[in-house]
Protein backbone atom coordinates (compact mmCIF):
# COMPACT_ATOMS: atom_id res chain seq x y z
CA UNK A 1 0.00 0.00 0.00
CA UNK A 2 1.36 3.81 -0.85
CA UNK A 3 1.21 6.20 1.84
CA UNK A 4 1.13 9.59 0.68
CA UNK A 5 -0.80 11.44 3.77
CA UNK A 6 -2.61 10.75 6.74
CA UNK A 7 -6.06 10.08 4.67
CA UNK A 8 -4.54 7.12 2.61
CA UNK A 9 -4.30 5.45 6.30
CA UNK A 10 -8.48 6.24 6.59
CA UNK A 11 -9.25 4.28 3.57
CA UNK A 12 -6.86 1.31 4.52
CA UNK A 13 -8.33 1.34 7.70
CA UNK A 14 -12.08 1.68 6.28
CA UNK A 15 -10.97 -1.61 4.14
CA UNK A 16 -9.75 -3.75 7.16
CA UNK A 17 -11.29 -3.00 9.65
CA UNK A 18 -15.20 -4.84 10.95
CA UNK A 19 -17.70 -1.84 10.26
CA UNK A 20 -18.92 -1.72 13.83
CA UNK A 21 -15.01 -0.58 14.36
CA UNK A 22 -14.44 1.83 11.88
CA UNK A 23 -17.64 3.61 12.14
CA UNK A 24 -17.19 3.96 15.77
CA UNK A 25 -14.35 5.60 15.03
CA UNK A 26 -14.78 7.53 12.22
CA UNK A 27 -18.12 8.80 13.57
CA UNK A 28 -19.74 11.58 15.52
CA UNK A 29 -22.81 12.57 17.55
CA UNK A 30 -25.86 13.46 15.87
CA UNK A 31 -25.90 14.79 11.94
CA UNK A 32 -22.15 14.94 12.28
CA UNK A 33 -22.26 18.51 11.66
CA UNK A 34 -19.30 19.29 14.16
CA UNK A 35 -17.42 16.38 12.67
CA UNK A 36 -16.94 17.39 9.74
CA UNK A 37 -16.54 21.35 10.43
CA UNK A 38 -13.55 20.53 12.91
CA UNK A 39 -11.80 19.51 9.64
CA UNK A 40 -13.26 22.11 7.05
CA UNK A 41 -12.82 25.17 9.68
CA UNK A 42 -9.05 24.06 10.05
CA UNK A 43 -8.64 23.37 6.34
CA UNK A 44 -9.68 27.06 5.87
CA UNK A 45 -6.54 28.50 7.86
CA UNK A 46 -5.15 31.06 5.29
CA UNK A 47 -1.09 31.36 6.81
CA UNK A 48 1.00 33.84 5.22
CA UNK A 49 3.52 32.59 2.69
CA UNK A 50 7.21 33.96 3.21
CA UNK A 51 10.41 33.36 1.14
CA UNK A 52 14.22 33.93 1.06
CA UNK A 53 14.34 33.62 4.69
CA UNK A 54 17.29 31.11 5.23
CA UNK A 55 15.34 28.29 6.48
CA UNK A 56 18.42 25.70 6.62
CA UNK A 57 17.98 25.67 10.42
CA UNK A 58 14.77 24.47 11.65
CA UNK A 59 13.60 23.00 14.93
CA UNK A 60 10.23 21.31 15.74
CA UNK A 61 11.24 20.24 19.24
CA UNK A 62 9.40 22.30 22.23
CA UNK A 63 8.58 21.61 25.75
CA UNK A 64 5.12 21.04 27.07
CA UNK A 65 3.71 20.62 30.73
CA UNK A 66 7.86 20.07 31.55
CA UNK A 67 8.02 17.70 29.15
CA UNK A 68 10.53 18.03 26.23
CA UNK A 69 8.87 16.34 23.04
CA UNK A 70 10.34 16.02 19.55
CA UNK A 71 6.95 17.87 17.95
CA UNK A 72 4.08 19.69 19.76
CA UNK A 73 2.19 16.64 19.03
CA UNK A 74 0.35 14.31 21.49
CA UNK A 75 -1.60 10.70 20.77
CA UNK A 76 -5.54 11.55 22.33
CA UNK A 77 -6.67 9.52 24.60
CA UNK A 78 -9.18 7.04 22.53
CA UNK A 79 -11.30 4.15 23.89
CA UNK A 80 -10.72 0.53 22.76
CA UNK A 81 -7.53 1.58 21.31
CA UNK A 82 -6.86 -2.56 21.71
CA UNK A 83 -9.68 -3.13 19.26
CA UNK A 84 -8.35 -1.69 16.49
CA UNK A 85 -4.39 -3.51 16.79
CA UNK A 86 -3.27 -6.20 18.52
CA UNK A 87 -2.95 -4.93 21.94
CA UNK A 88 -3.06 -1.34 20.01
CA UNK A 89 -2.35 0.90 23.46
CA UNK A 90 1.12 -1.03 23.74
CA UNK A 91 1.91 -0.88 19.94
CA UNK A 92 0.72 2.90 19.79
CA UNK A 93 2.95 4.09 23.54
CA UNK A 94 5.81 2.17 21.76
CA UNK A 95 5.66 4.07 18.33
CA UNK A 96 5.08 7.58 20.46
CA UNK A 97 7.69 6.95 22.65
CA UNK A 98 10.25 6.35 20.27
CA UNK A 99 9.25 9.58 18.19
CA UNK A 100 9.34 11.42 21.26
CA UNK A 101 5.98 12.62 21.64
CA UNK A 102 2.99 11.27 23.98
CA UNK A 103 0.39 8.68 24.15
CA UNK A 104 -2.55 8.96 26.20
CA UNK A 105 -4.10 6.22 27.69
CA UNK A 106 -7.79 5.99 27.76
CA UNK A 107 -9.81 5.25 31.11
CA UNK A 108 -11.29 3.29 28.86
CA UNK A 109 -8.45 1.09 27.49
CA UNK A 110 -8.08 -2.53 26.12
CA UNK A 111 -4.72 -2.82 27.64
CA UNK A 112 -4.50 -1.92 31.23
CA UNK A 113 -1.92 0.92 32.94
CA UNK A 114 0.65 -1.68 33.77
CA UNK A 115 0.82 -3.42 30.77
CA UNK A 116 1.25 -0.46 28.40
CA UNK A 117 3.67 1.75 31.01
CA UNK A 118 6.33 -0.96 30.98
CA UNK A 119 6.66 -0.94 27.24
CA UNK A 120 6.83 2.76 26.86
CA UNK A 121 10.70 4.37 27.09
CA UNK A 122 8.90 7.41 28.63
CA UNK A 123 6.23 8.09 30.61
CA UNK A 124 2.69 7.88 29.18
CA UNK A 125 0.20 10.42 29.86
CA UNK A 126 -3.53 8.54 31.51
CA UNK A 127 -7.20 10.31 30.57
CA UNK A 128 -9.80 9.61 33.19
CA UNK A 129 -13.10 10.80 33.49
CA UNK A 130 -15.28 11.80 36.41
CA UNK A 131 -17.69 9.04 37.17
CA UNK A 132 -20.13 7.98 39.96
CA UNK A 133 -17.40 4.97 41.16
CA UNK A 134 -15.18 7.59 43.20
CA UNK A 135 -13.56 4.07 44.65
CA UNK A 136 -12.43 3.56 40.85
CA UNK A 137 -11.47 6.92 40.03
CA UNK A 138 -9.07 6.71 43.45
CA UNK A 139 -7.81 3.37 42.52
CA UNK A 140 -7.09 4.22 38.79
CA UNK A 141 -5.01 6.88 39.54
CA UNK A 142 -2.75 5.40 42.17
CA UNK A 143 -2.27 2.98 40.10
CA UNK A 144 -1.12 5.58 37.63
CA UNK A 145 1.08 6.94 39.69
CA UNK A 146 2.29 3.68 40.95
CA UNK A 147 3.53 3.09 37.18
CA UNK A 148 5.57 6.23 36.85
CA UNK A 149 3.01 8.28 34.99
CA UNK A 150 2.92 11.93 36.10
CA UNK A 151 0.58 13.74 33.38
CA UNK A 152 -3.18 13.20 33.95
CA UNK A 153 -5.93 14.34 30.92
CA UNK A 154 -9.37 15.06 32.82
CA UNK A 155 -11.78 14.82 30.47
CA UNK A 156 -14.75 17.01 31.38
CA UNK A 157 -16.96 17.01 28.52
CA UNK A 158 -18.98 13.56 28.91
CA UNK A 159 -21.31 14.00 31.74
CA UNK A 160 -23.63 11.68 29.25
CA UNK A 161 -22.64 9.83 26.50
CA UNK A 162 -22.69 11.98 23.03
CA UNK A 163 -26.23 10.58 20.65
CA UNK A 164 -24.08 8.44 18.29
CA UNK A 165 -26.68 7.41 15.44
CA UNK A 166 -23.92 5.24 13.48
CA UNK A 167 -23.44 3.01 15.96
CA UNK A 168 -26.76 1.71 16.15
CA UNK A 169 -26.73 0.97 12.01
CA UNK A 170 -22.77 -0.42 12.48
CA UNK A 171 -23.20 -3.16 15.08
CA UNK A 172 -21.60 -1.16 17.73
CA UNK A 173 -24.60 -1.04 19.91
CA UNK A 174 -28.44 -1.56 18.81
CA UNK A 175 -30.37 -4.74 18.72
CA UNK A 176 -28.59 -7.98 17.53
CA UNK A 177 -24.85 -5.99 18.13
CA UNK A 178 -22.86 -9.27 19.09
CA UNK A 179 -24.03 -11.08 16.41
CA UNK A 180 -23.40 -8.71 13.44
CA UNK A 181 -20.38 -7.94 15.14
CA UNK A 182 -19.50 -11.83 15.06
CA UNK A 183 -20.37 -11.59 11.39
CA UNK A 184 -18.43 -8.61 10.48
CA UNK A 185 -15.20 -10.05 11.86
CA UNK A 186 -15.73 -13.37 9.74
CA UNK A 187 -15.93 -11.26 6.80
CA UNK A 188 -12.69 -9.17 7.73
CA UNK A 189 -10.50 -12.09 8.32
CA UNK A 190 -7.03 -9.95 8.32
CA UNK A 191 -8.71 -8.43 11.40
CA UNK A 192 -10.32 -11.27 13.01
CA UNK A 193 -6.85 -13.16 13.20
CA UNK A 194 -4.62 -10.44 14.65
CA UNK A 195 -6.94 -8.70 16.81
CA UNK A 196 -9.67 -10.88 17.59
CA UNK A 197 -7.97 -14.32 17.69
CA UNK A 198 -4.55 -13.29 18.71
CA UNK A 199 -5.34 -9.92 21.01
CA UNK A 200 -7.22 -11.03 23.68
CA UNK A 201 -8.26 -10.58 26.23
CA UNK A 202 -10.81 -8.27 24.66
CA UNK A 203 -12.16 -6.35 27.68
CA UNK A 204 -11.61 -3.10 29.33
CA UNK A 205 -8.19 -3.62 30.73
CA UNK A 206 -8.37 -0.77 33.74
CA UNK A 207 -11.51 -1.77 35.30
CA UNK A 208 -11.53 -5.22 35.07
CA UNK A 209 -8.44 -4.50 37.13
CA UNK A 210 -10.10 -2.54 39.44
CA UNK A 211 -13.60 -5.07 39.80
CA UNK A 212 -11.31 -8.01 39.94
CA UNK A 213 -13.64 -9.37 36.80
CA UNK A 214 -13.37 -8.86 32.90
CA UNK A 215 -15.48 -6.20 31.80
CA UNK A 216 -16.36 -7.32 28.35
CA UNK A 217 -16.79 -5.14 25.48
CA UNK A 218 -20.56 -6.04 25.29
CA UNK A 219 -20.35 -4.23 28.33
CA UNK A 220 -18.72 -1.34 27.47
CA UNK A 221 -21.81 1.12 26.76
CA UNK A 222 -23.54 0.00 29.53
CA UNK A 223 -20.68 0.43 32.03
CA UNK A 224 -20.44 3.87 30.45
CA UNK A 225 -23.95 4.87 30.60
CA UNK A 226 -24.31 3.82 33.91
CA UNK A 227 -21.23 5.28 35.55
CA UNK A 228 -20.72 9.02 33.55
CA UNK A 229 -22.08 11.30 36.16
CA UNK A 230 -24.46 14.21 35.07
CA UNK A 231 -23.99 15.81 38.47
CA UNK A 232 -20.06 16.88 37.71
CA UNK A 233 -18.89 20.64 38.84
CA UNK A 234 -15.47 21.65 39.53
CA UNK A 235 -15.73 20.75 43.26
CA UNK A 236 -15.90 17.12 42.35
CA UNK A 237 -12.51 17.63 41.13
CA UNK A 238 -10.95 18.97 43.91
CA UNK A 239 -10.18 16.36 45.66
CA UNK A 240 -8.14 14.75 42.31
CA UNK A 241 -6.25 17.89 42.18
CA UNK A 242 -4.91 17.46 45.38
CA UNK A 243 -3.96 14.12 45.23
CA UNK A 244 -2.78 13.84 41.80
CA UNK A 245 1.02 14.96 41.89
CA UNK A 246 1.98 16.06 38.23
CA UNK A 247 0.37 18.05 35.88
CA UNK A 248 -3.65 18.07 35.35
CA UNK A 249 -4.75 19.48 32.62
CA UNK A 250 -8.73 19.78 31.24
CA UNK A 251 -9.97 18.19 28.34
CA UNK A 252 -12.81 19.37 26.50
CA UNK A 253 -13.01 23.40 26.76
CA UNK A 254 -14.55 25.63 24.33
CA UNK A 255 -16.25 28.58 25.78
CA UNK A 256 -13.24 31.21 26.76
CA UNK A 257 -15.56 31.42 30.66
CA UNK A 258 -14.99 27.96 30.94
CA UNK A 259 -10.89 28.26 30.22
CA UNK A 260 -11.41 31.25 33.13
CA UNK A 261 -12.85 28.56 35.68
CA UNK A 262 -10.14 26.23 34.61
CA UNK A 263 -7.06 28.90 35.42
CA UNK A 264 -8.88 29.88 38.83
CA UNK A 265 -9.57 26.03 39.44
CA UNK A 266 -5.80 25.73 39.47
CA UNK A 267 -5.31 23.31 36.25
CA UNK A 268 -1.75 23.26 34.60
CA UNK A 269 -3.78 22.66 31.26
CA UNK A 270 -6.45 22.67 29.76
CA UNK A 271 -7.50 20.84 25.89
CA UNK A 272 -9.75 22.98 23.44
CA UNK A 273 -11.69 20.04 22.46
CA UNK A 274 -15.27 19.30 21.58
CA UNK A 275 -14.08 15.26 21.98
CA UNK A 276 -14.08 14.85 18.18
CA UNK A 277 -17.65 16.07 17.50
CA UNK A 278 -18.73 12.76 19.40
CA UNK A 279 -20.54 15.28 21.69
CA UNK A 280 -22.78 17.41 21.05
CA UNK A 281 -23.48 18.36 17.38
CA UNK A 282 -23.56 21.89 16.66
CA UNK A 283 -21.37 23.53 18.78
CA UNK A 284 -18.04 25.50 17.87
CA UNK A 285 -15.10 23.73 16.22
CA UNK A 286 -12.19 23.11 18.39
CA UNK A 287 -10.51 25.58 15.44
CA UNK A 288 -13.04 28.56 15.77
CA UNK A 289 -12.97 28.48 19.59
CA UNK A 290 -9.29 28.14 20.26
CA UNK A 291 -8.34 32.04 19.56
CA UNK A 292 -10.74 33.46 21.98
CA UNK A 293 -10.04 30.93 24.42
CA UNK A 294 -6.09 31.88 23.87
CA UNK A 295 -6.64 35.71 24.04
CA UNK A 296 -8.06 34.78 27.45
CA UNK A 297 -6.07 32.73 29.24
CA UNK A 298 -2.65 32.30 27.10
CA UNK A 299 0.76 32.43 29.18
CA UNK A 300 -2.08 31.33 32.73
CA UNK A 301 -1.57 28.08 31.59
CA UNK A 302 -1.01 25.00 28.90
CA UNK A 303 -3.27 25.23 25.99
CA UNK A 304 -3.69 22.24 23.74
CA UNK A 305 -5.70 21.59 21.07
CA UNK A 306 -7.55 18.47 18.91
CA UNK A 307 -10.34 17.91 16.74
CA UNK A 308 -10.24 17.74 12.94
CA UNK A 309 -6.13 17.40 13.00
CA UNK A 310 -5.31 15.60 10.12
CA UNK A 311 -1.93 16.48 8.69
CA UNK A 312 1.37 18.48 9.79
CA UNK A 313 -0.30 21.30 8.10
CA UNK A 314 -3.25 21.18 10.45
CA UNK A 315 -0.72 21.08 13.20
CA UNK A 316 1.21 24.31 12.49
CA UNK A 317 -2.46 26.17 12.05
CA UNK A 318 -3.61 25.29 15.43
CA UNK A 319 -0.13 26.55 16.90
CA UNK A 320 -0.82 29.59 15.13
CA UNK A 321 -4.30 30.07 16.56
CA UNK A 322 -2.91 29.78 19.84
CA UNK A 323 -2.23 26.44 21.20
CA UNK A 324 1.06 24.74 22.08
CA UNK A 325 0.68 21.77 21.19
CA UNK A 326 -2.08 19.59 19.48
CA UNK A 327 -3.93 16.35 19.88
CA UNK A 328 -4.85 13.61 17.39
CA UNK A 329 -7.00 10.72 18.15
CA UNK A 330 -8.69 9.22 14.53
CA UNK A 331 -5.60 10.13 12.74
CA UNK A 332 -2.98 7.61 14.62
CA UNK A 333 -6.11 4.83 15.04
CA UNK A 334 -6.13 4.86 11.27
CA UNK A 335 -3.02 3.93 10.88
CA UNK A 336 -2.69 1.49 13.75
CA UNK A 337 -5.48 -0.30 12.14
CA UNK A 338 -3.56 -0.31 8.70
CA UNK A 339 -0.05 -0.97 9.97
CA UNK A 340 0.15 -1.41 13.76
CA UNK A 341 3.30 0.28 15.45
CA UNK A 342 5.08 0.49 11.84
CA UNK A 343 1.55 2.55 10.76
CA UNK A 344 2.06 4.97 13.66
CA UNK A 345 5.58 5.50 13.50
CA UNK A 346 5.38 6.39 9.88
CA UNK A 347 2.32 8.81 10.53
CA UNK A 348 4.49 10.71 12.97
CA UNK A 349 7.13 11.04 10.34
CA UNK A 350 4.59 12.03 7.94
CA UNK A 351 3.10 14.78 10.19
CA UNK A 352 6.72 16.10 10.93
CA UNK A 353 7.71 16.36 7.39
CA UNK A 354 4.27 18.21 6.90
CA UNK A 355 5.10 20.67 9.59
CA UNK A 356 9.10 21.18 8.34
CA UNK A 357 7.48 22.00 4.84
CA UNK A 358 4.72 24.02 6.39
CA UNK A 359 7.66 25.84 8.46
CA UNK A 360 9.83 26.67 6.12
CA UNK A 361 7.22 27.98 3.65
CA UNK A 362 5.72 30.67 6.49
CA UNK A 363 9.23 31.52 7.60
CA UNK A 364 8.80 29.98 11.23
CA UNK A 365 12.36 28.61 12.12
CA UNK A 366 10.86 26.94 15.84
CA UNK A 367 8.08 26.07 17.18
CA UNK A 368 8.15 29.42 19.42
CA UNK A 369 7.74 31.34 16.09
CA UNK A 370 4.59 30.13 14.85
CA UNK A 371 1.90 32.79 16.10
CA UNK A 372 -0.88 34.83 15.03
CA UNK A 373 1.62 37.09 12.89
CA UNK A 374 1.58 33.76 10.58
CA UNK A 375 -2.27 34.01 9.79
CA UNK A 376 -2.92 35.75 6.33
CA UNK A 377 -5.88 38.50 6.58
Amino acid sequence: MIVSSLADYREAARRRLPPFLFHYIDGGAYAEHTLRHNVSDLAEIALRQRVLRNMSDLDLRTEVLGQKLNMPVALSPVGLTGMYARRGEVQAARAASAHGVPFTLSTVSVCPIEEVQPQSAKPIWFQLYVLKDRGFMRNVLERAQAAGINTLIFTVDMPVPGARYRDMHSGMSGPHAKLRQIFQAMTHPLWAWDVGVQGTPHDLGNISTYRGQPTRLEDYIGWLGENFDPSISWKDLEWIRDFWKGPMVIKGILDVEDARDAVRFGADGIVVSNHGGRQLDGVLSSARALPAIADAVKGDLTILADSGVRSGLDVVRLLALGADCAMMGRAFIYALATAGEAGVCNMLEILAKEMRVAMTLTGARSIAEIDRSMLAT
